[in-house]
């Protein structure tokens, strides 16, 4: 430390001085302002991309809602389409079944009717058939002596027994 102290040249000191004021107003005229822009655009360029990502962060979300909302929508859809198709084949399938019920009692009523009517005209024929034999007995019974009670009486049986119903 001694050397230096030794060695100093107060002239040299001043040049020294000089010089170095002198870079640095340069520096401060000529370097300075370009160098601060550049940090400050660099700077700005950061905080843009930063507030860029942060949106973008923010319509992700938005859209991955958006997603999830229309997700729910088209199950909650899906599930109404599906349970409206089950009631629709459950309908169909219960207005089949009420119309074979009523096709089956439109049947059985026409059978019922065919059968009645058959029994009405079986009965028809069945009273002709033995208002024809009564007739015939009591002509041939009038025919007859009508004295005779004991030929009356077998006349009607043998009239009878050849008589056959159907």
């Amino acid at each position: 430390m001694d050397k230096l102290l030794n060695d100093f040249s107060p002239g040299l000191f001043v040049v020294q001085t000089i010089l170095l004021l002198l870079l640095i107003f340069l520096m401060v005229k000529f370097a300075w302002k370009p160098i601060m822009t550049s940090l400050t655009e660099r700077e700005e360029g950061i905080q843009g991309a930063l507030d860029a990502a942060e949106k973008a962060k923010l319509e992700m979300q938005n859209l991955q809602a958006d997603n999830a909302n229309l997700l729910k929508e088209a199950r909650a859809e899906r599930e109404s389409m599906l349970k409206e198709a089950r009631d629709l084949k459950n309908k169909m399938i219960e207005d089949a079944k009420t119309e074979a019920q009523t096709q089956a009692n439109n049947m059985i009523a026409q059978a019922q009717s065919a059968i009645e009517s058959e029994k009405k005209s079986a009965m028809a024929e069945l009273k002709n058939h033995v208002a024809g034999l009564s007739i015939e007995i009591a002509e041939k019974v009038v025919g007859q002596e009508l004295s005779n009670k004991d030929k009356q009486l077998q006349l009607v049986e043998s009239m009878l027994n050849d008589a056959k119903l159907n």
